[in-house]
């Protein structure tokens, strides 16, 4: 073999190491991942339970009568606006994807002329009988799927009590005459007949029993 094909040979092998390097260069150019100047969130993702394991507890309800104390019928008008794709509040007003939402309050569940409700609302109703009292709604926009099992409403709830007491305050309004508020801390049933009486607190005396009824004359 001459010098000429050896200069070819050294050539060539040249030329491809510098092509395999200038290639690397350019890749390293095109998809660096410099750090940011700012971190960015953190997104934390949820985990499903395993099949058969625990669910998570689903959130309850706060009594609506403590909500409706500090309540904001402006800013209840404000929430309803996410309502006004499904529903109209005016007296008279057209059903559309949901019923009319005037007068609202106490009125019997899946009962409001001229809408088809589903068969789920229509099972929750109890032919009528259940009404949407100020406790139904509010669980009911908390969770629309959790409290009427089978109900079309799409609408997944509103998890802040604020805006649900908000909201709730604003429907009161829509209406002729506008049913009164419920009280808060209202004192418990008394217990019903024949349930034993209650037992006394540590350290305290048994009540005295009742004197006996004297004879009848």
């Amino acid at each position: 073999m001459d010098s000429f094909e050896i200069n070819k040979l050294i050539g060539g092998l040249l030329g491809t190491v510098f092509v395999v390097f200038s290639v690397g260069i350019i890749s390293d150019a095109l998809f660096a991942s410099p750090a940011p100047e700012k971190p960015g969130f953190a997104i934390e993702a949820t985990e499903e339970p395993a099949e058969g394991g625990p669910a998570a507890p689903a959130a309850e309800a706060k009594p609506i009568a403590e909500l409706l104390a500090n309540a904001n019928v402006e800013a209840g008008a404000a929430v309803f606006k996410k309502c006004q794709a499904c529903h109209t509040g005016e007296k008279g007003g057209p059903n559309k994807v949901g019923p009319d939402l005037w007068d609202l309050i106490d009125r019997p569940v899946a009962e409001h002329a001229g809408f088809a409700y589903s068969a789920g609302m229509k099972e929750f109703s109890k032919g009528g009988a259940e009404k949407w009292t100020y406790d139904n709604l509010n669980h009911f926009l908390l969770s629309p799927k959790k409290l009427v099992k089978g109900t079309a409403m799409g609408f997944a709830g509103l998890p802040k009590d604020e805006d649900r007491a908000n909201v709730i305050a604003y429907l009161r309004t829509l209406s002729d005459s506008p049913k009164p508020l419920p009280t808060p801390g209202a004192s418990a049933a008394a217990p019903a007949e024949g349930a034993a009486p209650a037992k006394p607190a540590e350290g305290e005396a048994p009540a005295a029993p009742a004197a006996p009824a004297a004879p009848a004359q």
